[in-house]
């Protein structure tokens, strides 16, 4: 019996016991070695293609769905062309009109499906990370109706939500029709709302990012390779039907001063502390309509007296409100009229929101980004004119700032800003403002207003997206070494007796069993080795009941573990390549954990290593 020093490890209890296997024990099964890509991510792919013509073809729909419900509910007229409820003609009528449009999408929530309130992000953020991604059929059509009435009767929200939600609803439904994994249904609904948000914007860097930071949570090339090229099909669906103009105008701008730059990074940290503010203002306002004693169908209504109230005396708080972005980059609208218009937007699209009706939250937070900016431009220009800070500038800092806090999604928010304007010489303003309200929000706020609602309901949403570290350890190294093991044709008498008395101290619950040449049989437990249903006269090779498994020893961690719930075992002999059958070593779930400590002390603040008395001299 060949035997060295102890290896730790834990038992495989609970684990079924099959009959002995025979010559079947003679298959070792092995890691399944990970690759970047496969002939899966290739169909992913094609399905990803005709998922964003889909996606292109049902943001262009659901905009002018929300034109034809405008035209209907403020100029009693049908037809599909774009226009802004702000020049109707109700009068105090106009009250009205978003309150009808709530109590529609209230009864639909009632009665269709309660998914359908909200924004639609978070939603699908908890789809994806409870239940596999998949999204229930009917949310695809009841969320584009619901939205449309929302926003064609007046709601304060953007079209791009419930596009982004709808989206991905299409990639959902593709992937339950189909045989596919929850990873593959993940990329595939990223694909619809990132195919969605390009379909709405124009924007696919963007829209990719945005599928990364809030629906995928990795960055994997499996998963972004068809994210991004439905995100490419879009924009040429949308360069088919709406042209290649960036979806925001603005004039083209002048390089900024490093002071001027210097006064956007703190015009920035002051939107990400008002980004803060108005997250916890929304979810304060939904807390107080929790507590109505009414049933929750109605609360959309009562938030719609908010916005028609709102948008009688600023009727251009009424509807989508693009064209308030266009004025408000372009330096058109300023002073007390942008202060107000900022102010109503806020207070009807918050009320709304706190709500639970249909609509989204891009557009608000941009208007309000961008007019907050804007006001904050004015001032610093008007105190420090030598600084050289441009207005038009201040507002789009702001209004990317302003999503950038409230999501915490900073390149999205960046890159959105830059492909909606197409202003190059914003790119270094908006990546020093973005940051800078991305640290303040992270200071000052646990959750974001796309994570808070799904928090409270105890999902615990992923914050950092960092490589795999078990990925970055090979098997060798951390496996335990010298092996215990044990001859296979040696009695059980002579196992026990030894155990009895060398082994019965150790913490060792796992054996591999090697033959007379020193290659592996099998792998046995304490336990197995101590059941007193086999005689003592029994061979160890009796007691090998499955086939073997084992680690390479330049697998990764992460392919060992797989592989160790693959096969349901709790140890796995390590092997070299050359020699399959001949261990080296042999890796236990302690082994895994132990093997973080290395990730653990890379976080520990460490005494300096070079002393700058020395460089000095």
């Amino acid at each position: 019996m060949s035997r060295s020093e102890v290896v730790t490890g834990r038992t495989t209890e609970g684990l079924p016991v099959a009959p002995s296997l025979g010559p079947a024990l003679l298959e070792t099964r092995v890691p399944r070695q990970q690759s970047l890509v496969d002939g899966r991510v290739v169909y992913l792919c094609a399905l990803s293609v005709l998922l964003a013509v889909a996606a292109g073809g049902v943001a262009q729909i659901l905009t002018r769905l929300i034109a034809l419900v405008t035209n209907l509910s403020f100029y009693g007229r049908f037809t599909a062309a774009s226009i802004s409820p702000a020049g109707h003609q109700l009068g105090a009528w106009v009250i009205g009109v978003p309150i009808l449009g709530a109590l529609i999408v209230g009864v639909m929530a009632r009665y269709g499906s309660a998914a359908i309130r909200g924004h639609g992000i978070p939603e699908a953020m908890e789809q994806v990370l409870l239940n596999k991604s998949r999204i229930p059929a009917r949310i695809t059509l009841l969320k584009p109706i619901s939205a449309a009435i929302s926003i064609g009767t007046g709601g304060p929200f953007g079209a791009e939500g419930p596009i982004i939600a709808t989206g991905g609803a299409l990639g959902s439904l593709l992937g339950q029709l189909l045989h596919t994994t929850a990873s593959e249904r993940k990329t595939l609904l990223a694909a619809g709302a990132a195919a969605g948000m390009t379909a709405t914007f124009g924007s696919p860097v963007a829209a990719v990012l945005l599928a990364v930071e809030l629906l995928l949570f990795e960055l994997r090339p499996r998963s972004l390779i068809p994210v991004a090229l439905a995100a490419a099909v879009a924009t040429a669906v949308r360069i088919g039907f709406a042209g290649n103009l960036p979806a925001f105008s603005m004039p083209n701008l002048v390089q900024p001063s490093e002071p001027a730059l210097a006064a956007y990074v703190v015009l920035g940290a002051l939107v990400g502390v008002a980004a803060v503010a108005v997250t916890r203002i929304v979810y304060g306002i939904e807390d107080l309509f929790d507590h109505l004693p009414i049933h929750w169908m109605w609360w959309p209504a009562l938030g719609a007296v908010a916005v028609g109230v709102c948008g009688y005396f600023a009727p251009h708080t009424l509807g989508v409100g693009y064209d308030n972005i266009d004025h408000i980059l372009s330096a058109e609208i300023g002073g007390k009229a942008l202060l107000f218009l900022a102010l109503m937007k806020f207070v009807s699209w918050s009320i709304s929101l706190g709500s639970g009706t249909s609509g989204g939250t891009l557009a608000p937070l941009f208007t309000i980004g961008g007019g907050l900016g804007a006001l904050l431009g004015e001032v610093a220009a008007h105190a420090f004119p030598h600084l050289g800070i441009d207005v038009r500038i201040a507002a789009l800092v702001g209004m990317a700032a302003m999503f950038a806090g409230a999501s915490r999604a900073l390149l999205t928010s960046v890159v959105f800003a830059f492909e909606t304007t197409r202003q190059p010489i914003g790119l270094l303003p908006l990546l020093g403002g973005c940051t800078a309200s991305f640290l303040l929000s992270c200071l000052l706020m646990r959750n974001t207003i796309m994570t808070e609602k799904i928090a409270r309901r105890g999902v615990r949403v992923p914050g950092e997206y960092t490589a795999d570290f078990l990925e970055q350890v090979n098997a060798g190294p951390a496996a335990s070494r010298p092996v215990v093991t044990l001859a296979a044709d040696d009695l059980l008498a002579a196992v026990r007796a030894w155990i009895a008395t060398r082994g019965a101290g150790t913490a060792h619950q796992g054996f591999p069993v090697v033959d007379a040449k020193g290659e592996l049989v099998g792998v046995v437990t304490r336990r197995d080795l101590l059941d007193s249903a086999v005689p003592d006269s029994a061979p160890v090779r009796e007691l090998v009941r499955r086939p073997l498994a084992v680690a390479f020893e330049d697998s990764s961690l992460r392919e060992a573990a797989d592989h160790m719930v693959h096969e349901g075992v709790g140890r796995l002999p390590v092997v070299s390549r050359a020699a399959p059958r001949v261990p080296v070593g042999i890796l236990t779930r302690s082994d895994l954990l132990a093997a973080h400590q290395r990730r653990l002390d890379d976080a520990h603040v460490e005494e300096r290593s070079i002393d700058w008395r020395k460089l000095a001299r």
